[in-house]
């Protein structure tokens, strides 16, 4: 693609974010005070089900997930994907909650300490062993209760090999205040944003495919009103839209998805062919998504050359 090309691509895509964004600073001062907004990932978390790999017992689930060579490319996942996508949001103020079990190795606690220690957002949260679902409601609960949960919210998923657009929570807020008639006597709706990019990071750099997908919990968020018991966690992401109404908005790239050897949901997650980064994609990854593939390839490096480094 054309130098030319590209600046006009740039340029187009951030008219509609400022369009988006001054929509969203009309509304701001009463917004802010109306809606928290919390994000929640779960870090190797040893729950209690909500795994796709059975362990027949807790501590086969804890040696499974602290095994110091899944580590290593969990916290390279973590460290040059999710964070820098957490920190760089265009709206500061919320809340990502990453929820750890109170057996995390302390090599391990002491160095996601040191990740996070300059993103005022993140909040490590720990508890023992739990039902997936239920483990993850408690902590987003805990957070509105510190926060104040007499207003309103804005609560959001991630795994921890997962990213946002910088402009993740602004556009949530924007949405939330312009679908205010909408939601008139709802409890919950669902925000959801279908465009992203699903990858895969090693110490070559990203190889990337662009797509649209419908239902990621990497794409979706939820308003939910002031009171209210439920959060995110208490909906299956492929069928909140089953249950609440929901707003779709497809322009934008919002989310990226890692793929990856440990994911999970390996046998139900296909992907297309990942090619190499064009310089479009790089350049979009570096302003939509504050990634830079030789930050990536560094970490990478990193990670595979100690594999058992906490």
């Amino acid at each position: 693609m054309s130098t030319h090309r590209l600046d006009l691509l740039d340029r187009t895509v951030r008219m509609g974010h400022d369009a988006i964004e001054t929509k969203a600073t009309q509304g701001r001062t009463r917004d802010m005070t109306q809606r928290h907004v919390v994000g929640l990932c779960r870090f190797s978390y040893p729950a209690v089900g909500g795994f796709q790999r059975m362990h027949d017992s807790t501590e086969e689930r804890e040696a499974y997930l602290y095994a110091p060579t899944r580590m290593a490319q969990r916290f390279a996942h973590f460290e040059a994907l999710t964070l820098p996508s957490v920190a760089a949001q265009s709206d500061p103020d919320f809340s990502f909650v990453v929820l750890i079990g109170d057996s995390l190795p302390a090599p391990y606690l002491d160095r996601l300490r040191d990740i996070t220690a300059d993103i005022p957002q993140v909040r490590l949260f720990s508890l023992p062993p739990r039902r997936a679902r239920r483990a993850a409601q408690h902590a987003i609960v805990a957070e509105l209760a510190r926060l104040g949960a007499d207003r309103e919210s804005i609560q959001f998923r991630l795994d921890d090999d997962d990213a946002v657009a910088v402009d993740f929570v602004e556009r949530c807020r924007a949405l939330a205040d312009r679908s205010e008639a909408l939601r008139d006597g709802v409890r919950c709706f669902g925000i959801e944003f279908p465009r992203g990019l699903t990858v895969s990071l090693s110490p070559g750099g990203v190889l990337a495919e662009e797509l649209t997908a419908s239902f990621w919990a990497c794409g979706m968020a939820m308003v939910i009103r002031a009171g209210d018991d439920k959060t995110i966690m208490n909906f299956p992401h492929h069928k909140m839209h089953h249950t609440v109404p929901m707003l779709v908005e497809p322009r934008p790239e919002m989310f990226i998805r890692a793929k990856h050897d440990d994911n999970d949901s390996g046998k139900h997650y296909r992907t297309g062919e990942l090619r190499p980064l064009t310089d479009d994609q790089r350049k979009r990854l570096k302003w939509r998504f504050a990634l830079d593939e030789d930050r990536i390839r560094r970490i990478f490096s990193a990670a595979a050359a100690s594999p058992g480094k906490a």
